[in-house]
């Protein structure tokens, strides 16, 4: 590690614990459980499994992005707007919920298919992005960019979700700063990654043991944990090591100075401004034009 590559260090270790969700689902929740409810502008964070017959048919959102990425198996969404489409093993949809939209999204689920297992991580939008129209970014999984910060050889990959790794840039463009990587370590091996200086940090580990900092805090870290970094202001990135099939997310993204006042799947920054959701959503109106009338096809399967 270089003289100028200051590595942060984990101030912060939550398990993540499984609990139900939606329609039968099981989710293993970190952020926006009661032991990491903030950690601006990240929101919530599910590691997913949806067992046949379960899901998350119809419901709205307004406030927030939300980013899917799958692990194993695939999942099909539909939305208000005519939107519809698959999330295959390796793919990213990056929804901007912004105004208001309704929409389903349900496993793909079968003899011998894989069952559907992924990450949903919600992202707070900035004051000014709340009520802009809906939109996506969606990424097949051989569109996703790969850093490989000491050539293939090497054995460390980085897939670059969003964010610019070792070079490597996603052509995902969020509103407001996020970067996320899946980090997959095919051999032993460790890697300095860069982030923004003042961003909000954290990595959620899959599988193996990984560990942070590990010049300084040579303690590894089981799979389930979401470990909250630091950010003082002469850290340049984190140092990571891990060992052969190691897997993790990293997620970084730029904190926003503003209260988060969330009901549900509605994210603004103000009671009044949720009341004013409610209303929209019950009178059908702002974003929520078909909030009564539209039924998706795979909600029901």
């Amino acid at each position: 590690m270089s003289a100028a590559s200051i590595s942060r260090s984990v101030v912060k270790k939550v398990l993540a614990v499984e609990t139900s969700e939606g329609a039968g689902a099981k989710v293993r929740r970190s952020i926006g459980s009661m032991s990491l409810r903030n950690l601006s502008p990240f929101l919530m964070l599910d590691h997913f499994a949806i067992a046949e017959g379960a899901g998350f048919p119809d419901h709205p959102h307004r406030g927030q992005a939300t980013v899917t990425y799958m692990l194993e198996g695939s999942s099909r969404h539909e939305d208000s707007a005519g939107h519809k489409g698959l999330i295959r093993t390796g793919g990213v949809q990056w929804m901007c919920a912004g105004r208001g939209i309704i929409h389903a999204e349900m496993p793909v689920q079968g003899p011998g298919i894989p069952e559907p297992r992924g990450l949903q991580l919600w992202v707070d939008l900035p004051k000014q992005y709340k009520m802009v129209e809906p939109s996506y970014q969606e990424l097949e999984p051989e569109n996703i960019p790969s850093a490989w910060p000491s050539g293939q050889d090497g054995g460390v990959e980085v897939k670059v979700i969003s964010g610019i790794s070792h070079g490597v840039e996603s052509p995902v463009r969020p509103l407001g700063g996020c970067w996320y990587f899946h980090i997959k370590f095919h051999k032993a091996g460790r890697i300095f990654q860069h982030i923004p200086t003042g961003w909000t940090s954290f990595l959620y580990s899959l599988k193996g043991k990984v560990t942070v900092n590990p010049d300084d805090v040579p303690e590894s870290q089981p799979a389930f944990h979401t470990l909250v970094l630091s950010a003082a202001a002469n850290e340049t990135g984190v140092e990571l090591a891990g060992e052969e099939g190691t897997e993790f997310v990293l997620i970084a993204g730029e904190p926003l100075d503003q209260t988060v006042f969330q009901y549900g799947p509605f994210v603004m920054t103000s009671r009044q401004e949720v009341q004013s959701t409610l209303m929209d959503y019950q009178l059908g109106r702002n974003g929520f034009e078909k909030a009564h009338t539209w039924k998706s096809e795979i909600g029901g399967l």
